[in-house]
């Protein structure tokens, strides 16, 4: 780092992306991306005529995709804002709903960038610990008394809040924004989308990285009453108004209509973490129920990071984390079935040599 950097900024922890190494060929298991290429509307939507109009800056209002969107959850376009990944959808709430006053209330063992992003945007947090299953207990937040970001299902874990519960926690802050950010959502829960007429506190992120399988494109949006979207506007055009791209946009537009099948992935996902996670419970291993594209598992015959290790050394990456709770959990991405299969074919060459 300069000498020049805010000494704010001289001890914070940045956050950590899953690895992208070039030194050889390997099974990318680590950053929960889609095993399945994106959808053929959106392979014609990318074409020499949409190409040939990048010299000209894209709809700064998102207007084709934010329709198609909204249209989709039976919600209008100014319940949309779109955004250049979750993660700055994500920052634009920090920015909107926390301050000195307005703390950001989040898990112990959640999405790293929460914290982040607190730190950045110089708040105050409130972590509230998840309860000895790794599960978030309601109860804990009703009066929060800060902005609440909520990953439904967590991650790294995979586990979900019902939607009794998510409405539970909106019901019992009316003073804060509660942001549920639903990145797996597609994988399991019920999306908490069909509440935001009923609450004019709740907003909900999905990114289109994980069951789209756009995360090259960086691709998100957020629901919610026309005030927050508005509040949200704010912050994107005080930052960037152009922030997502031509070609994103209709990729964007293209993949809510071939809605059948990425629902076909989906399924395929499903099966695949559902035959990973009994494997792995033969295996010894201790697996949580998982509502997402990604299981979270603790070994039962090596430690967390040597497991991880292992498999790297064989051409296959998985994600460790050195938080102390999960220090001996890895998280899994789910694959295609030939991945799934040559994950556990490695791991009994790995069990055979302890």
């Amino acid at each position: 780092m300069s000498s020049y950097l805010s000494k704010r900024f001289l001890d914070m922890a940045v956050y950590a992306p899953g690895e992208q190494p070039q030194d050889r060929s390997y099974i990318k298991l680590n950053t929960n991306e889609s095993p399945y290429p994106p959808s053929p509307g959106v392979l014609a939507a990318l074409n020499e005529a949409a190409v040939s109009k990048l010299n000209l800056y894209p709809d700064p209002d998102t207007r084709e995709a934010s329709a198609a969107i909204s249209g989709s959850f039976g919600l209008r376009p100014e319940n949309v804002i779109l955004g250049n990944g979750s993660d700055e959808l994500l920052a634009f709430c920090f920015q909107a709903f926390c301050d000195k006053g307005v703390p950001a209330v989040y898990a112990d063992i959640t999405y790293g960038f929460y914290k982040v992003y607190a730190r950045i945007n110089c708040v105050d947090s409130r972590v509230i610990p998840l309860d000895g299953a790794f599960r978030l207990v309601a109860e804990d937040y009703f009066g929060a008394g800060g902005t609440i970001f909520i990953a439904n299902p967590n991650s790294p874990t995979g586990c979900a809040v019902s939607l009794a519960d998510i409405e539970a926690i909106v019901r019992e802050n009316p003073k804060n924004v509660v942001v549920i950010d639903e990145a797996y959502a597609a994988f399991g829960p019920d999306s908490a989308a069909p509440l935001i007429g009923k609450y004019g506190n709740l907003l909900v992120v999905h990114t289109m990285s994980k069951s789209k399988s756009l995360a090259g494109a960086r691709l998100a949006y957020a629901l919610a009453c026309p005030a927050l979207i508005s509040d949200l506007n704010a912050m994107k055009f005080s930052f960037n108004p152009y922030n997502v791209g031509r070609l994103s946009l209709a990729a964007a537009a293209a993949a809510i209509k071939d809605a059948e099948y990425y629902e076909g992935c989906v399924k395929k996902i499903i099966r695949s973490r559902e035959f990973l996670s009994s494997e792995l419970v033969k295996r010894g291993f201790f697996v949580l129920p998982s509502m997402s594209n990604f299981i979270f598992a603790r070994p039962g015959f090596i430690g967390g990071e040597e497991y991880y290790l292992g498999l790297k050394e064989r051409g296959i990456l998985i994600r460790h984390f050195t938080h102390e709770r999960i220090r001996d959990f890895v998280r899994i991405t789910v694959g295609t079935e030939e991945q799934m299969k040559k994950l556990l074919s490695v791991t009994d060459d790995m069990r055979r040599t302890f």
